[in-house]
């Protein structure tokens, strides 16, 4: 990656998820102000569990800033019903994104619909549907942001597999749209520089986690910042080049760390984002 950045990190915000088998969003709310974090992102269901009005409140009671919301997209179905379901759940997730003040609503646009082999007409649907929701985030300053997941998950999660795909799609929908940079995703991309040149300011979140070896699980086995082999910093670095001055949003799905006890978790995070992030 070049020469490691020297400087520090953006300010820490806890992805909810990294504590999910154990916390509510009340308790991660309150977790945060314990150990001094200073930003959150909820994942929509434990928003959804304790109300958008009530978190939205107490995040600001607790002087929290709301790094982004996880997630919208899923634009592939089977029918266009189906479509249509996706579509008005994204509207929503844009009206909720809005009522938290979140810096974004973080996209995972859906992989292959059940039983086909479709690919193209797959990533067609995925722009025909964030088309069509633009308008509505305009309209309640929302920042879209696109985030390409790994091609490991290509078929049952998502068909935005690089940071290249994502920004052309950002240069046709224009004002309002931007990435999501989570490492685990890009890290392996040889082209990973020069994209990150070219989204410049429209990188609208940064995630870090690390790539664990062996990778147990493609989906669940991610480990703490310095516990892998991403070059955390030297992304970091190159997006930080291009202008990104916002939360470094630690994000860990993993069996493993969702055993453990979510205040140790929060010590973990805060301590490795100060010094491996």
């Amino acid at each position: 990656m070049g020469a490691p950045s020297h400087s520090k990190p953006g300010p820490l915000s806890l992805n909810t998820v990294t504590v999910k088998e154990r916390w509510g969003l009340k308790d991660c709310i309150e977790g945060c102000a314990r150990h001094g974090i200073p930003g959150i992102s909820p994942w929509r269901d434990v928003l959804h569990a304790m109300g958008v009005k009530q978190a939205a409140r107490a995040i600001r009671d607790a002087g929290l800033s709301v790094s982004g919301l996880c997630r919208g997209g899923m634009f592939t179905a089977s029918d266009a019903a189906g479509r249509t379901v996706a579509l008005d759940d994204n509207r929503r997730a844009i009206e909720e994104a809005h009522a938290l003040g979140a810096a974004c609503l973080v996209m995972v646009c859906g992989g292959l619909p059940p039983g086909s082999k479709d690919i193209d007409g797959a990533r067609a649907m995925v722009r025909d549907g964030l088309h069509a929701i633009m308008d509505d985030a305009r309209a309640a300053g929302v920042t879209i942001a696109l985030e390409p997941l790994h091609p490991m998950t290509c078929a049952d999660r998502s068909v935005l597999s690089t940071l290249g795909q994502a920004l052309d799609l950002c240069d046709e929908l224009g004002e309002g749209s931007g990435v999501a940079l989570d490492v685990y995703h890009v890290w392996w991309d040889p082209a990973l520089r020069e994209q990150v040149r070219r989204a410049g300011s429209r990188i609208a979140a940064f995630h870090a986690c690390d790539w664990l070896v062996p990778t147990t699980d493609t989906v669940l086995d991610r480990g703490l910042p310095g516990e892998g082999v991403i070059d955390i910093p030297g992304i970091r670095a190159m997006v930080e080049a291009g202008g990104y001055r916002g939360h470094t949003e630690v994000e860990i799905l993993s069996r493993r760390w969702w055993a453990a006890d979510p205040d140790h978790v929060l010590r973990e995070i805060k301590e490795r984002h100060a010094t491996v992030c």
